[in-house]
C-alpha cells in the first residue's frame, strides 16, 4: 500500500491511540487537527507529523484536503462534537476524499439504581430537571467546560462545581459565568472511581452531571462512584448525526484496519 496521507480530525485519547495505531501499521503522513493548544500538543507527542491547533470552518477544510493531497478523512472528535463531524461528512462528499467516523463504544450501564439515573436529551434539560429536583444541593459537572453555559440557563452559577482542564480558555468561560473559584476542580486526565468518590465527599455533592462519553470518558467510574454514596446522576445521552451511514463507523482499531485496507485494496 502506498503512503497514506491522513487527515485526522482529534482532540481525544481515541485520537492519540489512532495516531499510534497508523504510524506502527501503515507508511502515514498524518495531519491532527484539534480545538485547542493542549489537544496539539498531545497528538504532536502520541506522532502526529503536524497540527492545527484552531477550528477549521468547512471553506478551511476543504482547501487543506485539495492542497495537500489527502487520501482520507479521520473524524475521532467526542461524540457531542456533532457540528464538526456533519461538516466533515459534508466535506468528504464535496471533496470526494474517503471517510471514516471512529465511534467510542458507549457504556453499559451497570451498577446503579435505575431511580437514580436519570437520562435526559440535552444539557439545557439537565439544568431544568435539577431546578426542579435538587435547586438546593451542590451539584458535581463532569461534562466539560462547553456545556456549562447551558446547564447554567436554569441554576446559579454559587451551588454548582464543574471539574475542568487547568486551560485559560476554561478558566475565562467560567470566570464570565460568575462561577465562584473556590468551586472549580482541575482535572489531570480521566479520573477514578476513587478519585471521583473524593471529590463528591469534599463538595457535599447531591446530584452529578455527565454525558454519555464511552469508557474513553471514565462514564463507569463516575456511575460507580455516585452509586457507592447513593447521589443522584444525570446522564446527557449521545446527540443523533442524521447525515453519519453506518457505513462509515469504526469502534475499534482492528476495525479501523480492516475500513482502510478495504477502502485502498
Amino acid at each position: 500500500m502506498k503512503r497514506l496521507n491522513v487527515f485526522l480530525i482529534g482532540g481525544t485519547k481515541d485520537s492519540i491511540n489512532i495516531i499510534k495505531y497508523l504510524k506502527e501499521t501503515f507508511n502515514t503522513y498524518i495531519l491532527t487537527t484539534t480545538t485547542t493548544e493542549y489537544g496539539s500538543s498531545l497528538a504532536i507527542k502520541g506522532g502526529s507529523d503536524e497540527t492545527i491547533a484552531k477550528p477549521l470552518p468547512k471553506d478551511d477544510i476543504l482547501e487543506l484536503l485539495k492542497n495537500n493531497n489527502f487520501d482520507l478523512i479521520i473524524d475521532a472528535t467526542h461524540p457531542f462534537a456533532t457540528h464538526i463531524t456533519r461538516t466533515a461528512i459534508e466535506c468528504s462528499k464535496i471533496s470526494k476524499v474517503p471517510y471514516i467516523r471512529f465511534e467510542r463504544p458507549t457504556s453499559k450501564i451497570e451498577n446503579i439504581d435505575s431511580e437514580k439515573l436519570h437520562e435526559v436529551k440535552s444539557f439545557e434539560d439537565a439544568g431544568k430537571l435539577i431546578s426542579e429536583k435538587w435547586n438546593q444541593y451542590n451539584v458535581l459537572h463532569l461534562a466539560g467546560t462547553n456545556t456549562i453555559e447551558d446547564v447554567l440557563k436554569s441554576l446559579k452559577p454559587e451551588k454548582f462545581y464543574p471539574r475542568i482542564l487547568k486551560l485559560e480558555s476554561s478558566i475565562k468561560k467560567c470566570e464570565k459565568l460568575k462561577i465562584p473559584k473556590e468551586n472549580i476542580t482541575f482535572m489531570k486526565g480521566v479520573s477514578t472511581e476513587k478519585e471521583n468518590i473524593e471529590l463528591i465527599k469534599k463538595i457535599n455533592a447531591k446530584v452529578i452531571i455527565s454525558k454519555e462519553s464511552g469508557e474513553t470518558g471514565g462514564l463507569s467510574a463516575k456511575i460507580n462512584a455516585a452509586s457507592k454514596l447513593n447521589i443522584d446522576f444525570i446522564l446527557v445521552t449521545r446527540p443523533e448525526v442524521k447525515s453519519l451511514n453506518e457505513n462509515y463507523i469504526v469502534r475499534t482499531l482492528e476495525e479501523l484496519d480492516k475500513k482502510i485496507k478495504e477502502i485502498f485494496s
